[in-house]
């Protein structure tokens, strides 16, 4: 389920490191069983530790250094302006939550805004720092935020840590506390149906092959059993809900199109796929 696949660039390896023998690769069993909060974290935050290099070699050149995209089909938010018009975001305070190497915070960062840009992955931050920016970068826990009550204006997140967390109202209610009156948090996730689908860009890919009730979580785990990732089901009026909960009104519910200029396939996300069911859905949700 996670928002991966073939290379779709050439770089050379974006951080050097003293050589090493490369140790034996473990090929996990993906299976379905219930994953706790501490058990989804801890192996999360080891699988992109894990899978950071790898991942921005893959999608840095979609992903750019400074863009900010809501998911695989591309939406920008330069058109979609979700958190507002850019010239509005200007002295801004914006919390981004999973935001791997930081490329949405360096893009609010040339809108004038004062953006924090916050990550699980200590390898994820690293890729940040090589990129570049002024702005504070922070290794934490989405669902324990290390900042006072009403410390931003705005906060975002781009298919970061709310498919991942076994309580996705942990989070949801961290991000209000730090949230100002009258902020907007907009995030994005891997489209609820997509559960009922195999993972597959192709024809495979197009016939339900689960319940889209079935909310046990997807896991890979190694010969002892220990989750190595997890990712985590809600349907769509799951997350109405968790968002309702934790404080919010949902103002808007974005389910992107695929265009015709994206011709890329990312694991199962591919333009035969998204021109017939949608794959990511943005939500857009207000603290009173």
């Amino acid at each position: 389920m996670r928002w991966v696949g073939r290379k779709i660039t050439t770089r050379e390896p974006i951080i050097q490191e003293s050589e090493r023998p490369e140790p034996e690769r473990f090929e996990p069993e993906a299976t379905r069983r219930d994953a706790g909060v501490a058990e989804s974290s801890r192996a999360n935050r080891g699988w992109w530790d894990r899978n950071a290099d790898e991942y921005q070699v893959e999608h840095g050149t979609f992903l750019g250094d400074d863009r900010f995209v809501w998911g695989p089909e591309g939406l920008d938010e330069v058109e979609a302006e979700l958190l507002g018009p850019p010239e509005e975001l200007k002295g801004k305070g914006i919390l981004e939550i999973g935001a791997g190497a930081a490329q949405c915070a360096r893009w609010l960062a040339a809108q004038g805004a004062r953006p924090v840009a916050l990550d699980l992955s200590h390898r994820q931050l690293q890729h940040a720092l090589r990129i570049g920016g002024s702005f504070p970068l922070v290794c934490a826990d989405a669902g324990a935020l290390p900042f006072a009550d009403g410390s931003f204006d705005l906060a975002c997140s781009a298919y970061g840590a709310l498919p991942f967390v076994a309580d996705p109202r942990l989070v949801l209610r961290e991000v209000h506390r730090v949230l100002r009156s009258g902020g907007r948090f907009v995030f994005s996730v891997t489209h609820p149906i997509r559960w009922a689908f195999p993972d597959e860009p192709g024809p495979e890919g197009l016939s339900v092959a689960a319940s889209y009730f079935d909310r046990t979580p997807y896991v890979e785990q190694d010969e002892e059993g220990r989750a190595v990732y997890v990712e985590h089901h809600r349907t769509l009026g799951d997350r109405v809900r968790d968002i309702v909960a934790s404080g919010f009104r949902l103002v808007d519910l974005v389910e992107p199109e695929w265009p015709a200029w994206n011709s890329s396939e990312w694991g199962g996300w591919s333009p035969l796929r998204g021109a017939l069911i949608p794959g990511t859905a943005v939500f857009v949700c207000e603290r009173d």
